[in-house]
Formats: structure tokens, C-alpha cells, sequence
């Protein structure tokens, strides 16, 4: 195995001055990192300025004058700086931690702090406690058992993938992020890149504990990743105990991974085991003896899982995938484009059903298959749930006529809103583009922003017929998707809690009821204040549905927004409010341009310029 990594400086950093903001902002960034939160990487930074700062600050104001340190952190400073005196006293000391041994004692270190601010070694001054690497014991003289991660998590994963790296004759002594997750998925129940159902946290978020816990180190940019002798020595044990369970005698004695006797008991009990099938129950029984520590210590969050309970199922063989085809792309305009595209499916053999679609064009539903009832008039109505796919139609001269008069952005926000996974768009090349009222360039961008800012799958066909043709492999294909998947109903408020994913090898998945989906979907439907109070500001210039739907996280109404307005002491102050509200997937800040835009159209009471 090759030598230890040499990380770090050549020369130490020298001691922070001010280690009690460090501290504040470590704990919000372990916070922000525990639930998966991207503010995580705005307190690193902001923590990267501290510590290079070589003086010390009295007031979270002052520290403005740091590189990425914005109002929002300045303000959360002061505010736990006058809890800070409260507690302490006005003439409390803020450029030395809290003197305060039992504290001391019990604290982890944190990667990212400078070991002598967590071991208490403060500029001038002496040791405040043991360090945290010694064993600590509780009250009643037991020691405290060892951090070891669950067997198939993400840390377990890591560790074993980094180990095994580590003894490769080719090894880099490193691994970067992508090779880690790649290596690591077969040895893990959880995703390291999907979340589960229900929750933000992935399997890779259990590293920032293993970093915590100095079980792994992280250097570089791009990260780079790597075992500590501690890490090394646990993942030495994991590997152990991995063989154990396929049956290696000669590891058995090495299995132990942990630090009683009561476990150690345990592991000579699997190891007098003869049948290799036996071993698997003994392990969970060993690795499970200290779960209750493992679980708070551990990044993976253990949630309960919403459990769906579907008001019907439809199963293989009791129901037909079938097109939907809104009735406005068969009727209206020229009679004979419209039902050109008609008569192109009926030609392509595609069974289709034209009805009013309050958004998309196209979508496929699964529909219950019925017999007529002995003795009844009318055949029983069919369930129908709706598939995860829903297409609109554009032609280009329709695409410059829904630009000009606002429906283009209100329907991208719509489609998006609806509770379908997979919204496409069908853009048909018709004729020429030179003689429609915005040019062809600017058409062109518009498609290319609605798939790569929006997000959405944009299919391109150049004329009716090519069009058909699309619907038509796109229903065959869902057709033999959908063939041997167990199909479980739910509602539109539902679907929000299921966590819906459409994977093609599952065996089942969860789908919206028709019905109400085409319901709920209603152009001119009874809107609550918060539905209108999105549109209003999305005609706003710059104002996206995404940036709409951030400032409706915090004002969902105008009046919450305006009562906040009135709570600011000046016009500067309103015009930068909304400035640092967070947008998109990016969590990039709305910005101060949109910020005084918004502000004047609510704040000011005579006509706008």
C-alpha cells in the first residue's frame, strides 16, 4: 500500500481572530450541509474570508467588508451576536470562545475549523480541554462506542470503496467525487446521486460526517478524497467483516468493529458459525448494537417514508395506453391542416381519442378496460389515470404569436406546474419565417432558451406529417412500456407526497387520475390570491416562473409582501429587499435590478415614469 497523502499548507494558517464568528458560521454550514441545503457552500465561502482576514471584527456590519459575506450573514452575525451578550454580558469577550470546560469537552472537531480553535489553544492563552482525537469516557466510566456506519449506507460505501482504492498497486492515493460515487453505488442501498421519496439527502451526504468525524479528508479543487489513519483503520475493519460474511475464515479474527466487549462476544459467536448463511443475521445483530448512536451521528436522514395507499390499481392486461388528442387540433382554422394530421394517425393505425385538454395538446392515458354488464344499459365507465408525458404543439408562426401576446411564457409556467414528469415540446417548421412579426433569429432563441433554461425536451419536425409520425412511435413506445407495470392511482395533492419517479424497470408506478388532473388544470378556474398574485408578477420583465415562485415562498400574498415593505426604514432598504431571496436550481439571488423593480410597482403611489 502506498504512503500517507501530504495535504496542506507548508506553513500553518496563524490562529483566526475572530474564532466566535468562525464558530457561528461552522454551525450553520454543518446545518445547511446535514439537510442537503446548497446555503452550505455560501457559509464555506464566507468562512474561507475569515479565516484569511488578519483582524479582528466587533460586529456583524463590520464584516461586510469580507469577500462573499452579503447583508443576509452580516445580519444573522448581529443577531446571535446580541444573544451572545445576553447570555454573557455586555462586556462579554467576542474574540475568544466562551470559557466554558464542559463544552470544550464534548465538541467534535470540525475539518474546516483551525485545530487550535477547537482544542481551545486560543492566541495567548492555554489548553481549555482534552483533544477531541483522545477517548472520551462518559459519567459512569464506560467509554463511549465508536462511530461506525451502517452496513450498505453511503459512509460504509465510501469507506470500503476508498480502502480498496488504497490498495490497488496503480493508485492515486486519492479519488475525485465522480470516480467515488461510481465506485461506491454497488456497495449502497441509497443513490448517490438520486434522492430518495419524500426527502432532499442523497447517500454521498453521509461524507460530510466521515470529514467530521476525520475519517476522511477532503482537499483540492475539484475535491479530491482520501482516508484518514483513522478512516483507514475503521475501513480496515469493514473490509474484515465484509469477507466474514462471504465466508473467509482467515479474516474472522479481524472482524471486530467495535470497542466492547459485549460486541467483541458477538463476533466470536459468528465466528464459531460453520454455515456461511448463517453469518449474515450475526453481522446485522453486530452492527446494529450502537444504531441508536449511529443514526443521530449519521448524515443519512431515517424518515418515514409516506405510505400511498391508491383508491385503485390497474394491473397488466386490464388496461390500453391511448392517445389524447385536444379537440382545437382537430377543429378551427384551415380544415384541411387540421385534419391532416388526422388522417396521419388514422393512416399509422394510432386508436386515439380527441377531447377537450385544458393544458398540452397530446398526453397518454391508461385506460381501464370494461365489459358490459348483464342486465345494465350503459357499459360501466372506465378509470383513466393520465401518463407522465403531455406535449405542446407549436408552429413557428403559432410560436411568434403566442411570443407577442404573453401565452408562450404562461404556458411553459403551466406546464410545468401540472404534475407531469415529462413535458415536451413539438415545434413543426411551417413554410417560411422571414414574413412573421419577430425575426427568425429570435424565434430560434427562443426554442433554445425554452430547453436549456427552462428545461423542457424540445422535438423539432418540419412539416404535419412528420409530426404524426413522432405521436406515433411515441405512443408505441409507451405502449410496450407501460405493458407489464402495475399501475396505482393517485391524486394531484398526492403526487407532491409519493415522490413519483418513472423508472422503465419498475415493476409499478404511481399515476394522476385523469379526471382530476384535466380539472386542475383549468385555464379560467376559480384562482386563489396566491395563483393571481404569480401572474401579476410574471408580467414583470425578467420575472420568471421560477423567480415568481421563490418570492412566493416567503409573500405568498401582496399583502405579506407590502406589510413587509412597510417595515423597512428607507427607500434604499426596499429597493435591495428581495435582492437576496434565492432562484432556481442554481439558488442564485433575485438581484438588486429586479429587487427595485418590484419594490416600485408596489411601493410607489403616484404614476410610474
Amino acid at each position: 500500500m502506498p504512503g500517507p497523502v501530504k495535504v496542506g499548507r507548508k506553513r500553518p494558517l496563524p490562529p483566526c481572530p475572530n474564532p466566535l464568528f468562525l464558530k457561528w458560521l461552522t454551525e450553520w454550514k454543518d446545518s445547511a450541509a446535514e439537510k442537503g441545503l446548497k446555503t452550505q457552500f455560501v457559509y464555506q465561502k464566507a468562512i474561507s474570508s475569515l479565516k484569511k482576514y488578519p483582524l479582528p471584527l466587533n460586529s456583524g456590519k463590520e464584516a461586510k467588508i469580507l469577500q462573499n459575506v452579503g447583508d443576509g450573514i452580516c445580519r444573522m452575525l448581529d443577531e446571535k451576536l446580541k444573544k451572545h451578550y445576553a447570555e454573557h454580558g455586555a462586556n462579554a469577550p467576542i474574540h475568544s470562545l466562551p470559557q466554558s470546560g464542559a463544552t470544550d469537552r464534548t465538541q467534535q472537531r470540525d475539518p474546516f475549523v483551525p485545530p487550535s480553535i477547537m482544542d481551545g489553544n486560543l492566541p495567548g492563552g492555554q489548553p481549555q480541554g482534552p483533544s477531541p482525537s483522545k477517548k472520551k469516557k462518559k459519567a459512569d466510566g464506560k467509554k463511549q462506542r465508536e462511530y461506525v456506519p451502517q452496513k450498505r449506507s453511503g459512509g460504509y460505501a465510501v469507506l470500503l470503496t476508498l480502502y480498496r482504492d488504497s490498495k490497488k498497486p496503480n493508485t492515486k492515493g486519492y479519488m475525485s467525487k465522480a470516480e467515488l460515487q461510481r465506485e461506491a453505488q454497488s456497495l449502497c442501498d441509497k443513490s448517490f446521486t438520486l434522492s430518495d421519496p419524500n426527502s432532499k439527502y442523497t447517500a454521498w451526504s453521509s461524507v460530510s460526517t466521515l470529514i467530521q468525524k476525520e475519517l476522511v479528508i477532503k482537499t483540492h479543487s475539484p475535491a479530491r478524497y482520501a482516508l484518514t489513519e483513522k478512516g483507514l483503520d475503521l475501513a480496515q475493519r469493514l473490509e474484515s467483516a465484509e469477507n466474514l460474511l462471504e465466508g473467509k475464515s482467515d479474516v474472522v479474527r479481524q472482524a471486530d468493529i467495535s470497542s466492547s466487549d459485549e460486541e467483541q462476544d458477538c463476533v466470536d459467536r459468528v465466528a464459531r458459525q460453520a454455515n456461511p448463511s448463517t453469518l449474515v443475521p450475526q453481522y446485522k445483530k453486530l452492527s446494529l448494537l450502537s444504531s441508536s448512536e449511529t443514526r443521530q451521528a449519521s448524515a443519512d436522514p431515517v424518515q418515514s417514508a409516506y405510505q400511498h395507499v391508491p383508491d385503485f390499481t390497474l394491473r397488466p392486461g386490464q388496461f390500453n395506453v391511448l392517445l389524447c388528442v385536444d379537440f382545437i387540433e382537430t377543429t378551427g382554422g384551415a380544415a384541411h391542416r387540421k385534419q391532416e394530421l388526422v388522417s396521419e394517425l388514422k393512416r399509422n393505425g394510432v386508436t386515439f381519442d380527441v377531447r377537450k385538454l385544458h393544458i398540452g395538446d397530446f398526453l397518454w392515458i391508461a385506460q381501464e378496460k370494461v365489459q358490459p354488464v348483464p342486465g345494465q344499459l350503459r357499459i360501466p365507465q372506465p378509470r383513466e389515470l393520465v401518463l407522465d408525458y403531455v406535449i405542446e404543439r407549436k408552429r413557428m408562426d403559432d410560436l411568434c404569436g403566442s411570443i407577442i401576446d404573453g401565452r408562450f411564457r404562461e404556458q411553459k409556467f403551466r406546464l410545468k406546474k401540472c404534475g407531469l414528469l415529462h413535458p415536451i415540446y413539438l415545434v413543426e417548421d411551417f413554410g417560411s419565417a422571414q414574413h412573421l412579426s419577430i425575426p427568425e433569429a429570435t424565434l430560434q432563441q427562443a426554442i433554445v432558451n425554452t430547453q436549456v433554461v427552462d428545461g423542457f425536451f424540445i422535438k423539432r419536425t418540419k412539416d404535419v406529417r412528420e409530426s404524426a409520425a413522432y405521436l406515433t412511435i411515441m405512443t408505441r413506445y409507451l405502449q410496450n412500456m407501460f405493458l407489464n407495470k402495475t399501475l396505482l392511482s393517485c391524486t394531484k395533492e398526492e403526487a407532491s407526497k409519493c415522490g413519483r419517479t418513472l423508472q422503465q424497470d419498475a415493476q409499478s408506478c404511481i399515476l394522476i387520475e385523469f379526471k382530476e388532473f384535466n380539472e386542475g388544470a383549468m385555464k379560467n378556474k376559480a384562482q386563489t390570491v396566491k395563483e393571481v398574485f404569480a401572474r401579476q408578477l410574471m408580467q414583470i420583465s425578467g420575472v420568471s416562473g421560477e423567480k415568481a415562485a421563490a418570492i412566493l415562498e416567503k409573500y405568498n400574498t401582496p399583502a405579506s409582501l407590502l406589510s413587509a415593505y412597510a417595515a423597512c426604514s428607507s427607500n434604499e432598504e426596499k429597493e435591495k429587499f428581495l435582492s437576496n431571496i434565492k432562484c432556481g436550481k442554481l439558488q442564485r439571488n433575485l438581484g438588486p435590478v429586479l429587487s427595485r423593480t418590484i419594490s416600485q410597482l408596489y411601493c410607489t403611489k403616484e404614476a410610474l415614469s
